[in-house]
């Protein structure tokens, strides 16, 4: 487990058969434990040579509050069920990769999978501040370009993930594809640029 903030964090969880079958663009459904709620979460990473995914969970209601008090290492879920959806289709030579709020951690899968493709990969990742920032390092390792945005301007671009994509589509007249996960209001701003 690795928390981000006082709200948002990480789970790293041992499933070596699901971490095989995982592809950008699925999901998860976990319950805690046996009364628990069917909560279904995107695979944020997986890595197959440790037989593990990572979910990257908020804690907003009363089972992700749940799981944020009892999910600690050496915890077991009730049940894992997954992958599940429809993998994200590759095949571009140039993609803009924006993930907004708890966007940001399911749109990595998708520019690792891209990069590894060969694509030229530009990711716009936005964050309310500084503090709230979180892999940085690992969005630097697969993007050839990486715009960050902070509503309060204290890293990067000032204002929303908008504001990057816009920036990427200026300098970049050959875009393939912009692929954007975050909530629907801004991905409709997304789909509108």
């Amino acid at each position: 487990r690795e928390d981000f903030s006082d709200s948002t964090f990480l789970l790293e969880v041992d499933a070596p058969l699901l971490a095989r079958a995982a592809e950008p663009g699925q999901f998860v459904i976990v319950i805690l434990h046996d009364r628990g709620e069917r909560i279904p979460l995107t695979i944020a990473d997986f890595d197959t040579a440790k037989g593990t995914i990572s979910l990257v969970i908020q804690a907003v209601g009363k089972s992700t509050l749940e799981m944020q008090q009892r999910c600690v290492a050496g915890t077991h879920l009730h049940a894992l069920v997954g992958p599940m959806g429809y993998p994200s289709e590759l095949g571009a030579q140039k993609v803009v990769c924006v993930g907004g709020g708890l966007g940001v951690a399911p749109i990595y899968p998708q520019l690792r999978a891209f990069k590894e493709s060969g694509a030229y990969v530009i990711g716009v990742v936005g964050f309310r501040n500084q503090e709230l920032i979180f892999w940085r390092d690992k969005f630097e390792q697969y993007c050839d370009e990486l715009i960050i945005c902070t509503d309060d301007g204290s890293v990067g671009i000032e204002g929303r993930v908008t504001l990057g994509l816009e920036a990427a589509l200026k300098k970049h007249a050959d875009i393939d594809r912009v692929i954007a996960i975050g909530p629907p209001i801004m991905m409709k701003a997304c789909a509108e640029i």
